[in-house]
């Protein structure tokens, strides 16, 4: 998986490649291979239901336990797909892809047109000083927060908090991205109430089928386990020890992505469930490139290779969740005590 050397390898001793030029260089990855899509689609969800079934089968309770997990990191890289599909990565003049898409979107409490508007602005200003809320967790600097009154101090926490993560289930995803839309916009997000019906039939369907517990073992616990893995990696992406944050005057799209997005070391496993996304200065770099092309094009371009980094250790964790605020005199993310 080695790219043409001729075409993306800056040469030797050639000053590293920025802005248009290295978003050139990405171009050559921003290709959809249609056949390899679809078995992604396919694939992906026939691991969910498979899951789905040895829940509902009950067979011992370590199966089910390890089917919940696997359920719900399954739905992880579903979301992904949808991520790809939104970014018009893959499948794009899919007729059908729309409608598995979409559906995909809305059992996974993610309407397309509250994630289209939100998640176009986070990728046109990534870790901006100003304007960094939409779509993603808030930045404020030092001096941004010693000046911020205490309603504004409470909400930042809030946001920022790692329960806020735990709970995405219902605070990033059920409140933040479906009622709370709705309820402002609701011409504009009427497919809210699709995401709410689909995904409540989902659960109704399940609870009377089978079970109340079955509808909480086989429905929210694994969507638990999705929007809260889900929400940490969105938050780790961008709130983590090696980043820069720009001023929205000086703000650059290629160094927003070199510089303001991680590369998230994991296991081939965990690539998987997450559908490549730790890669995410790459994507940033092009949303274009599909999922599966994300590898090749970091191994591919050399300016690539050096991003900063952080992993699912716990230490890792710690170190990320620890960041709060951003301190433009040391230049880098520290904790609300200045550390």
């Amino acid at each position: 998986m080695t790219a043409n050397a001729d075409t993306q390898a800056a040469p030797t001793g050639a000053t590293p490649r920025t802005g248009k030029e290295l978003i050139r260089a990405s171009r050559e990855y921003a290709k959809d291979d249609p056949k390899r899509s679809w078995w992604a689609v396919i694939s992906t969800l026939g691991v969910c239901a498979f899951f789905e079934t040895l829940i509902l089968q009950s067979i011992h309770p370590a199966v089910t336990v390890i089917s919940i997990i696997g359920l719900g990191l399954t739905m992880v890289r579903a979301f992904i797909l949808f991520h790809d599909y939104m970014h018009l990565a893959i499948l794009r003049k899919s007729k059908l892809g729309k409608f598995v898409f979409h559906m995909i979107g809305y059992a996974l409490l993610t309407p397309a047109t509250v994630w289209k508007r939100t998640h176009n602005y986070h990728h046109a200003n990534n870790s901006k000083i100003a304007g960094s809320h939409i779509g993603s967790y808030p930045i404020l600097s030092t001096t941004m927060w010693r000046r911020a009154k205490k309603m504004q101090r409470l909400q930042y926490r809030l946001s920022r908090h790692p329960l806020n993560i735990v709970l995405g289930y219902f605070t990033v995803f059920l409140i933040g991205l479906v009622l709370l839309p709705f309820f402002r916009r609701p011409k504009a997000h009427y497919d809210s109430i699709f995401a709410l019906i689909v995904h409540f039939g989902w659960l109704a369907a399940v609870w009377i089928l089978a079970s109340p517990m079955m509808a909480v073992l086989a429905v929210m616990l694994p969507m638990a386990i999705a929007t809260a893995t889900g929400a940490y990696l969105f938050y780790a992406q961008h709130n983590f020890p090696d980043m820069h944050v720009q001023s929205r005057d000086g703000w650059d799209f290629a160094v927003a992505a070199t510089e303001c997005s991680s590369y998230m070391k994991m296991s081939p496993i965990m690539h998987w469930f997450t559908g490549n996304i730790g890669y995410h200065h790459v994507h940033h770099l092009n949303p274009l490139i599909p999922f599966y092309r994300l590898p090749d094009a970091m191994e591919g371009i050399e300016e690539l290779q050096n991003p900063g980094t952080t992993s699912l250790l716990p230490k890792d964790i710690w170190a990320c969740l620890r960041l709060s605020v951003w301190d433009p005199r040391k230049k880098k993310m520290v904790s609300f005590g200045g550390e």
